[in-house]
């Protein structure tokens, strides 16, 4: 039984990763995808864990070759995910997550139609200026932006399947655990009216 692909999109500062991560610990046979990036590595990321951190001209390689079902560029960094990874993760039964922005969700629903997709927002913009600023990681100049580019992103919200609201993290986590079980039901049913057609009706 192939696995499903989800796509998670969120703002700068909702708290897409942790909510994550407390997906992934909490819901078996979800993998996450790890993403191919050109930015450094920052404190504590693993090559192969995190990321797989690559020179842009290997990048670049890799984008001729058509070996990325979706990339972008973030904030000056090439960021995508490997068609591959993604192969294998479904052939081996397993939901795979991807983490991606708007754009990289455009690409994955034009390439991958039956994938389904979920955004993620703060409870309030105040509340997301207040996440990035505490942070303490960026400059300014880089929050300003970021918010700018959040409000643009906020925008998309209709174009996904799942909406979900990141004020009170246990029951943000478990809305994103409801929406990834309806997925594997949703296949299931599929592919159990495809096995049933097949046999009642030949082909």
């Amino acid at each position: 039984m192939r696995g499903s692909i989800i796509v998670i999109s969120a703002p700068s500062g909702a708290g897409k990763s942790t909510l994550v991560k407390r997906l992934l610990a909490a819901l078996p046979g979800l993998r996450f995808s790890v993403s191919c990036t050109t930015r450094p590595p920052r404190p504590g990321e693993k090559n192969a864990r995190d990321y797989f951190f690559v020179t842009r001209e290997r990048f670049q390689r890799m984008i001729a070759a058509e070996e990325f079902v979706e990339w972008a560029d973030v904030f000056g960094h090439l960021y995508g995910t490997s068609r591959r990874q993604l192969r294998a993760a479904q052939e081996a039964g397993k939901d795979i997550l991807l983490d991606s922005d708007v754009q990289g969700h455009r690409q994955v629903r034009k390439k991958l139609p039956e994938a389904v997709s979920i955004f993620v927002l703060p409870p309030s913009f105040r509340e997301l200026v207040r996440r990035l600023r505490a942070r303490h990681s960026d400059t300014p100049d880089v929050i300003e932006r970021r918010l700018r580019d959040a409000r643009k992103e906020i925008r998309h919200w209709p174009e996904y399947d799942y909406l979900v609201v990141n004020d009170r993290l246990p029951q943000a986590v478990q809305a994103l655990r409801a929406a990834v079980e309806a997925a594997r039901v949703r296949r299931q049913t599929q592919q159990e009216r495809a096995r049933y057609i097949c046999r009642t009706f030949g082909g």
